[in-house]
């Protein structure tokens, strides 16, 4: 996508990432078309629906006019990366992002069918809202997309991790409650706890030297979830120790930090690259 575009690469790499997101929240509905617990029909089915996207991807792919030749990889390039302070300040503002997102979308569901049956709400339901609220997602990397292609990259990076952190603190405060109270927070977390991913991509390729993009977003992406392994592990012991009334409010932690980074790179002279100078 950065070879494709420049002007417009916020949207064009928020589009990439909400077709990522569409897609991280099909198999609940999936699982909800084939009935709750008929797992082997639900895997069959995302796996027959990434095939036909690796296919997409084999035929119709291609780099753009904007490539650029990129040398063989060496560590040193790794090294030359970490050394770059506006690099790591979007980094810290992704990994930020990452200590939230992936835990969120990978216990959400969870705490919604729990949440739900502690109303007496069919778990159909939990499963239509679960997608709901990971698949709302794309809309917001679209939308966030434009936007910092207008606003700026780090405005509505700082704007999104903001929102997101406040429903990952009061979202487990309607547990057992309001079903559509818990729904409404569901999908404001869900629109925007993925709503920065993309820009974070895109800073990076604005803000690496040109031989190296592939390097650093390679770099960003590999620690980004390697931190995820942490949240993800950590949630259940949490839910076990405080219950899900505060259990995700630890994830709150990582957009604050991401805040800060993405605070200090907006001071930085090298914030006049982000999106044409629209910081």
């Amino acid at each position: 996508m950065a070879t494709w575009t420049n002007r417009e690469r916020g949207l064009a790499i928020g589009m990439l990432v909400g077709a990522l997101t569409l897609g991280s929240a099909s198999p609940h509905l999936l699982n909800v078309i084939g009935g709750i617990g008929d797992w082997q029909r639900t895997l069959l089915l995302a796996g027959g629906i990434a095939a036909v996207g690796g296919a997409i991807v084999a035929v119709a792919i291609r780099e753009g006019p904007l490539q650029t030749a990129a040398p063989r990889f060496h560590w040193r390039h790794v090294t030359a990366i970490l050394r770059e302070r506006p690099i790591l300040l979007a980094n810290l503002g992704y990994l930020g992002h990452m200590w939230e997102l992936y835990a969120a979308w990978t216990w959400l569901p969870l705490f919604l069918l729990a949440s739900f049956e502690a109303r007496g709400i069919a778990a159909y339901w939990a499963g239509l809202v679960a997608f709901a609220a990971i698949g709302i997602g794309g809309i917001g990397c679209i939308v966030a997309g434009a936007l910092a292609d207008w606003l700026g990259r780090t405005t509505i990076t700082i704007a999104s991790m903001a929102i997101s952190s406040g429903c990952a603190l009061v979202i487990g405060m309607t547990f057992g409650g309001n079903p559509w109270l818990t729904t409404g927070i569901a999908l404001l977390w869900g629109l925007t706890i993925i709503a920065d991913s993309a820009q974070f991509s895109t800073a990076i390729s604005e803000l690496a030297p040109p031989g190296l993009i592939g390097t650093a977003l390679a770099l960003q992406t590999s620690l980004g979830f390697l931190l995820t392994l942490i949240t993800i592990w950590l949630i259940p012991p949490l839910v076990a120790l405080v219950g899900w009334h505060w259990a995700f409010s630890i994830l709150a932690i990582g957009p604050v930090i991401g805040m800060w980074a993405m605070m200090t790179l907006r001071r930085s002279p090298a914030a006049a690259r982000l999106a044409g100078g629209r910081r």
